[in-house]
């Protein structure tokens, strides 16, 4: 599996607007391309000198094709559609190879 890692620092006077976007635009279209099998919004914890708030939004895709094709076929028409908060936030994307995961069982 392989996560495609947005880093977002959003400014305070458009937060409200673009959690909402995000929430119920954004991560939906995502999904909706079928590169990817889940989504995870973070919020970072960390005070920012520059100001704003952090999130970090986790796509997961099952491979490396599904997330190569995402950046062919989808990721400039939806990265367009960010225009609306033009100016308003720095991002910093990253991918991430999944190399085991562990989880407690109850």
């Amino acid at each position: 599996m392989y996560i495609y890692n947005v880093t977002i620092n959003i400014a305070e006077d458009v937060h409200d607007k673009w959690v909402k976007w995000m929430k119920e635009t954004h991560i939906p279209e995502m999904l909706n391309t079928g590169k990817f099998i889940k989504a995870l919004m973070s919020r970072v914890m960390v005070e920012e000198e520059m100001g704003g708030i952090t999130y970090a939004i986790q796509y997961t895709a099952k491979n490396k094709t599904d997330l190569e094709n995402y950046y062919k076929e989808d990721a400039e028409t939806l990265r367009a559609k960010s225009a609306i908060f033009e100016g308003k936030f720095v991002a910093f994307r990253t991918e991430l190879e999944v190399i085991s995961q562990h989880e407690k069982n109850t």
